[in-house]
């Protein structure tokens, strides 16, 4: 099966005995990747049913492997952006479910997969889609954006605290020559970038730009104001980020209700949240899982259940 190239699940044991999946329940898996974790949800349910997004036409694949298979009659496969998670679940006759899984990194494939743009060392066509459906590229971000939009791309999702030397350059350059590829927008950037520390910058900046083409930071505060409303009593999300500003968003939703953290109370003074959290302490992977999967090291998981 492709899935093993496509991408190896983080944290799978502690994320699928996070969610306490009872037989009967309906769970959803709303990024499929390449099914590794879909497939553990699997096995633990037998009446039960497992509807799983993802909006990568490349993920497909493996979801057809599993619709044909003994699963079948309790897998559901949707091709789309989990944003639309509440239509689709209406769709299939579901109303609440009893848990969901949220894995937000880029798979492996989508990373070494020079096509597809997302890494440096690559090379090729600054893409960074996981719609390949989608109109707009990094490179329509690099080459359409105003200096002040670029600066703040760089500022809030790549956490650069003075981007504004990278962004005048190019600006600059982009008036004269369009940038389309990332050995070009390298060789831009890399003087400018501090000694010694040039992949780290670089890593930030691409992250940046990735979260902008595909307005990753909106479309999890979208699917956590969601989880409040399609989660039965009980049912329990279990969410994998990757970076400081997604892992800060699911923290204070999980406290709070909110993106801020700020905790509200109730006309008796009693805080109110929507969660429970399970894990006290973020969960993250051990010594051994990182040197079997480097692309584990960034992970942290965070499990709460609807009180």
């Amino acid at each position: 099966m492709k899935n093993q190239k496509y991408h190896i699940p983080v944290l799978l044991e502690e994320t699928i005995n996070g969610l306490n999946i009872k037989s009967d329940g309906i769970y959803v898996d709303v990024t499929f990747g390449g099914g590794g974790h879909s497939k553990e949800i699997l096995k633990k349910i037998k009446t039960g049913k497992l509807i799983s997004f993802d909006r990568d036409v490349d993920a497909k694949e493996n979801a057809d492997v599993i619709s044909a298979g003994n699963n079948g009659d309790k897998f559901i496969f949707i091709q789309s952006n989990f944003y639309y998670i509440e239509n689709f679940l209406r769709y299939y006759g579901y109303n609440k479910v009893n848990g969901i899984i949220a894995d937000l990194g880029v798979s492996s494939h989508q990373f070494d997969t020079q096509s597809r743009g997302f890494s440096y060392r690559l090379g090729g066509k600054l893409d960074m889609r996981m719609n390949k459906k989608s109109t707009r590229k990094a490179s329509d971000i690099i080459n359409n954006y105003s200096e002040k939009e670029l600066t703040e791309v760089m500022k809030n999702f790549g956490e650069i605290r003075n981007p504004y030397r990278i962004v005048k350059k190019i600006c600059k350059l982009r008036t004269n020559k369009k940038i389309e590829y990332i050995e070009q927008f390298n060789e831009i950037i890399m003087p400018l970038l501090p000694k010694n520390r040039e992949y780290k910058f670089l890593s930030k900046i691409y992250q940046a730009l990735r979260i902008e083409t595909n307005q990753e930071l909106d479309m999890l505060k979208s699917l956590l104001l969601k989880m409040s409303k399609i989660l039965k009593p009980k049912g329990r999300i279990a969410i994998l980020t990757y970076h400081s500003l997604e892992d800060r968003l699911v923290k204070n939703f999980i406290k709070s209700g909110n993106f801020s953290g700020r905790l509200d109370k109730d006309i008796y003074g009693n805080f109110e949240t929507d969660f429970k959290q399970i894990n006290k302490r973020v969960i993250i992977p051990t010594a051994e899982e990182i040197k079997n999967n480097k692309r584990a090291r960034s992970a942290k998981l965070r499990i709460a259940e609807k009180q």
